[in-house]
């Protein structure tokens, strides 16, 4: 069988596009399907849409959220529930193409644990082309493992793996960092990403940013070890400003007094204090976020699931 988790948050403009392009790539594989789609709290006719369509098709199965607990998680719970010996997880808004699954199905065929996708091109505005392309970068820079550039999330995992991801219980989750972190023998498919199919991008700016921060603290102290380099850095630099200053007092006649230098010293070690308070933050946030064990995500309503299916 073959699992396909997609996660649903506000898409009633796409649902019924993506449920045609979908069933048509379903009706021809090799082995059972199942679909799972996970409302991320929609608050739009998303979920009724869903429904119609399950009702149709025995395969779609659904997930809803009891709100909004984010894209990344969303994801995690229908790998929770996905039974498939491969899983693919794919986004709802079509920039990801369905008729690239059968192509991933041959990878993993030949042997492959995971089988990820990068993008080639995106049909997205220049912002956001810099905005996702430093990102990546940052990772690359970042992280204590090699996380390929521009590899999303839509990919395929075999089930072994997708049981090394099921078993790390972070609640601050990068998905394509953990299913790099467990290794196994993976290799890529290159694409171009397709523009939007309608309505508008989940994916704003602030939404992008707290993603890129769930990258870059998950899978790094180098923000840490970069707060050291800079403290040195700038202890040095004050131990030769006292020494010059000694000097120059003592053995010239070139020291004037004024509070230009001491307060411009003053406010930018004082900013430096401030960004490493806030680097030290951060990690100390999402320590607070995991010792409160509080339940990755809460679901309303599950619909076409046995009784026994996996929780």
């Amino acid at each position: 069988m073959y699992s396909i988790i997609i996660p649903i948050f506000n898409e009633q403009e796409t649902i019924p596009e993506l449920y045609r392009r979908l069933k048509v790539v379903i009706d021809k594989l090799d082995k059972p399907v199942e679909v799972i789609l996970v409302d991320d709290g929609s608050r739009d006719q998303s979920l009724k849409l869903l429904k119609e369509i399950h009702q149709k098709d025995a395969r779609i199965k659904l997930l809803s959220f009891s709100r909004n607990f984010g894209h990344q998680v969303a994801i995690s719970a229908g790998l929770d529930h996905a039974s498939g010996e491969a899983v693919i997880i794919m986004d709802s808004d079509l920039q990801d193409p369905p008729e690239l699954i059968p192509k991933m199905i041959d990878r993993w065929e030949e042997g492959n644990h995971v089988v990820y996708t990068v993008k080639r091109s995106r049909k997205e505005n220049i912002f956001k082309k810099f905005a996702f392309h430093s990102f990546y970068k940052l990772m690359l820079f970042f992280s204590s493992i090699p996380i390929p550039i521009e590899a999303g999330n839509f990919s395929l995992i075999d089930q072994r793996v997708v049981k090394v991801i099921k078993e790390m219980p972070e609640r601050n989750r990068y998905i394509s960092g953990m299913r790099a972190w467990a290794g196994f023998k993976q290799t890529m498919i290159e694409f171009d990403r397709d523009a939007r199919f309608a309505g508008k991008p989940q994916m704003t700016f602030v939404r992008l940013f707290n993603f890129a921060l769930d990258g870059i603290f998950s899978f790094s102290k180098t923000p840490l070890r970069f707060s050291i380099f800079i403290g040195s850095i700038i202890a040095l630099l004050s131990f030769c400003g006292t020494i010059y200053v000694v000097y120059a007092k003592l053995f010239t006649d070139k020291a004037t007094p004024g509070w230009a230098s001491p307060v411009v010293s003053i406010l930018f070690i004082g900013g430096i204090i401030l960004l490493m308070l806030g680097i030290i933050g951060e990690y100390i946030g999402r320590i607070y976020d995991e010792v409160k064990m509080r339940p990755l995500y809460i679901i309303r309503d599950k619909i076409g699931f046995s009784e026994n299916s996996i929780q």
